[in-house]
């Protein structure tokens, strides 16, 4: 009986990666950003090479932000290849760049970066960026995976655990939908995400520093 058991647990397991694979979406959300309400928008493109190119940007009056992710599945984990984050708010601007060389195993950071964060950090295999761990947590919600990472982004690599939340309720297009609600924080910051399955993307997420929000994107629309 008991091997039944684990047989089952196992094919349940299997089928929930399997029905979850990485496909292109364009997913519009409503956003507050820095206070001040704003569109967003995350997609998910196929590159040359078998590479794919994640996303976000956010804008309003104030100004913008644009954090951009090529990646490749590798091993049946997300590796980050580069990434640019770009944010200009009224008339100061900043860029960072991100490498990961994988041959090397070392990751490299340019542009508006301090002195003590352009690396080399080095890398391990199921490394993330902050980008990837978004995409990262649809899919191990889904097939029920713990929601621990080694995150790898400015500079610094240190691990993200999440905590499973439980159930909640979010409003998509006016229309209430079951989400898995999950969060993590660390010193003053706080990061809570809402996973609707068969979703590709987040539903809501939430970004918090010193107990304000920072970012909050909810979804409206999925394609």
């Amino acid at each position: 009986m008991k091997a039944v058991r684990i047989a089952s647990a196992l094919t349940l397991l299997l089928a929930a990666s399997q029905a979850w694979a990485v496909k292109p979406f364009v997913a519009d959300y409503e956003a507050s950003w820095k206070g001040v309400q704003a569109n967003a928008q995350i997609s998910l493109n196929r590159g040359a090479d078998n590479r794919w190119n994640y996303q976000l940007s956010v804008s309003n009056q104030l100004g913008s932000s644009r954090q951009t992710t090529v990646f490749e599945e590798h091993g049946g984990s997300f590796r980050p290849l580069s990434g640019v984050d770009a944010t200009q708010v009224l008339f100061k601007r900043s860029q960072k760049n991100a490498s990961y060389d994988w041959a090397q195993r070392e990751a490299h950071w340019s542009g508006d970066v301090k002195a003590d964060r352009v690396g080399p950090v080095k890398l391990e295999d199921g490394d993330l960026d902050g980008m990837l761990i978004n995409l990262a947590l649809v899919r191990d919600v889904a097939a029920g995976k713990p929601l621990s990472y080694r995150l790898v982004d400015n500079g610094v690599a240190r691990p993200q655990r999440f905590q499973n939340l439980g159930k909640d309720t979010v409003t998509i297009g006016g229309k209430q939908q079951t989400a898995t609600k999950v969060s993590r924080s660390s010193d003053d910051k706080q990061v809570i995400v809402w996973i609707v399955d068969g979703l590709p993307t987040p539903a809501r997420i939430l970004q918090r520093k010193d107990g304000k929000d920072e970012l909050e994107l909810t979804l409206k629309s999925v394609r």
